[in-house]
Parts: structure tokens; sequence; C-alpha cells
């Protein structure tokens, strides 16, 4: 299990990381920074991650175990469905411990951590802002665009305020210039204009100059002072009674608490369809790459009707119950088709499998 979690993680972090490169490449930011930033992504990684990691464990094991006939060994041999589903149950119940320590404790904690340093590097970092020949908006309402870019120098800039209604104001300049000081970064503007439309009135001002400072960190002030926790920020208290929240916004947080509470169930729901599809019925060599599909499926559905109940609760108060019975009910049902099964098949399939086995070595023998 932990070579397939840390391939899968692997891969989804190369992939939410690469995101993040030019900004680490081109623009100055360290690369300790990079790795201490998308390292705090990991948490959120992990607890999607396990579940699915779980069930391909459970799936490779068994699939070996069958192809090489030792499942049918165990079997005939009186092993009972308690002792093989023993194992399984007690990697599930650890990993669903170890889930829950992700979403409610880690996820919140590394994904605040996150946010924050974001805006500081886009608070601290005004590389990063600006880029050559892209229309660029650091921020909701304010456009940048710069024609030619040599390291801090700038040439051929347009700047695009546009975030008080009415008033929109747009400065341009032949040159630029990009420099950090202890109020943040700043932008300075050379031999250009800036114009202000008062859109109600139908006036425009016009005013050329040879200077323009613009401090970007009253703009990003000004944009971030209002900034909330996002729900992925929050701890469990802060999603179920949020003090700060519109109440539009509110089922966001709703579905996000229960997505916490309820995903890390995942780690013994999807260990035990997988294990019920692979151990279920006769002994079948030419057979068992369908049982590989339905398991597949059933477990896609499973996780796609999971996420649509969720959604819900974060609409209708009322759906939580249904929700929680959802999980709990299939963790119940996998259990007692387990128990049933591997009951009857004790009662009247090992003789079958040994003859099966038996039968099997006898012509291997035989084989000139």
């Amino acid at each position: 299990m932990t070579i397939i979690t840390l391939t899968l993680t692997g891969i989804v972090w190369l992939t939410q990381s690469s995101r993040y490169v030019d900004m680490i490449v081109n623009h100055g930011v360290s690369l300790a920074t990079f790795f201490y930033m998308t390292g705090l992504l990991l948490p959120s990684l992990l607890m999607v991650i396990l579940p699915v990691a779980l069930f391909c464990s459970v799936i490779f094991v068994f699939y070996k175990l069958i192809m090489d006939s030792e499942l049918v060994v165990m079997q005939s041999a009186g092993l009972s469905s308690a002792a093989l589903l023993k194992p399984v149950l007690l990697v599930a119940g650890v990993v669903t411990l170890l889930g829950y320590a992700f979403s409610l404790y880690l996820l919140p904690l590394s994904y605040r951590e996150f946010k924050d340093l974001q805006y500081y590097i886009k608070d601290n970092y005004a590389s990063v802002l600006l880029e050559e020949g892209v229309f660029n908006t650091p921020i909701n309402g304010l456009t940048v665009y710069i024609d030619e870019r040599n390291n801090d120098k700038l040439k051929g800039i347009l700047v695009h305020d546009n975030r008080i209604p009415g008033k929109p104001v747009t400065m341009m300049a032949k040159e630029g210039m990009l420099y950090q000081t202890a109020q943040g970064p700043h932008f300075e503007l050379i031999h250009g204009n800036r114009q202000d439309i008062n859109l109600e009135k139908g006036r425009l001002s016009l005013l050329y100059f040879d200077h323009y400072t613009v401090n970007l960190r009253v703009y990003m002030e000004k944009h971030d002072s209002g900034r909330g926790r996002r729900s992925k920020e929050r701890f469990l208290n802060e999603l179920f009674w949020p003090k700060d929240v519109a109440p539009k916004y509110r089922p966001n947080f709703y579905a996000e608490g229960h997505q916490r509470l309820t995903w890390p169930l995942y780690s013994l729901i999807l260990p035990l369809a997988g294990f019920y599809y692979l151990t279920r019925g006769e002994f079948n060599r030419r057979g068992n790459w369908k049982r590989l599909v339905e398991a597949s499926i059933c477990v896609v559905i499973i996780v796609a009707a999971g996420m649509g109940v969720i959604n819900l609760c974060g609409h209708f108060v009322w759906m939580a119950i249904p929700a929680y019975l959802y999980f709990i009910g299939l963790i119940a049902v996998f259990l007692w088709l387990l128990l049933k099964e591997r009951t009857l098949t004790q009662k009247h399939g090992n003789g079958n499998r040994l003859a099966l086995l038996t039968d099997k070595k006898d012509k291997t023998e035989v084989t000139p």
C-alpha cells in the first residue's frame, strides 16, 4: 500500500505543483519556498488518495493470491471468513483514523498556511504579478499589460483599474520599473498619462506625467482586507457554525463539513467492496478480470453517489441523516454479504475448490 500511496501522491502532487513552477523559475521565489508551499498541499491530497490506494492494494494482493491458487488453498484448508477479512479490516481501520487526522486537523491547518503564504508572495514579490505580453490580473478589477520586459525594467505599459464602479482609470507609459521597498512593491511609470473617466457625468480627465508611482501593496491590501477564510481553511466548528459568512455561501461550508466527516469512511467501504468482488463465487482462473471490472465500476458508483448525497446536505439540512446512513449502510451491507458468502462457501464450496485444485495438479503431473 505504501508504494501505491506514494506513487499516486507523487503523480497528483507533480500535477498540482506544476502550476507554481513558472513562479519559481522566472520570478525569483526561492526553491525552499516552492517546496514548502507545495508541500502544504499534501494533507489535502493524502486525504483523497488514501482510500483509493487502499482499494488498489486489496485488489492487487487478493488478485495475486487467486492467480497463484493460494487463496483457494487457504479456503479449502478451512480458513474462516473472519480470518481472511481481519487484516483488511485492521489496515482499513488504521487508514480511516489517519484519514480523520488529515480531514479534521491537518487539512485546514496546512491549507490555511498555504493561502497565507500565497497572499504574502503576491504582496511581497512584485515580479510574480506581471508577465510579458500577457494581460495580467493580479487582483479583480486591475489589469496590467507589458509589451517588453528586461528583469524589472518594463516597456509599453498599460494599467486599467476598474475596481470602483463607474470610475475606471487607465494609465499608459512608455517605460516603467518594478522595485521593492519597506512599504511593499512599487510600480513606477515613466513618460505616460493617466485617464480618469466619470461615466455618470460623461467626463474625461487626462493627466500627463514624467514619473508616476503606483504602490501595489495598497492595491493588494484593498483587495485582501475583506478576505475571509475559505471552506478548506476552516476547522469543523467553523464550517458548521460560521460567524462571518453570508447565508448564501453557507451551503458550501456545510457540504465541506459533511465531506470532512464522511470521506475517511471510504477507507472502510472501498477495500470491503474490492474484497467482496474478488472473493465471491467459485474459483475461476479465466474470469477474474471481470471481477476487477465489476469492483472498479462499483467503487466509481459508490463514490459518485456519496459525493452527490453530501452536496445535497449543504442545501437541505434534513439530508444529513440519510447521508450518514448511506455510508454506514454500505459498510454494514458489505460485511453482511461477506459473512454470508463465506459461510455458504465453507458449507458447500470447500470440497469443490479442493477438487478443482487437486484436478489441476493431477493434470500437471500426467502431462509429459
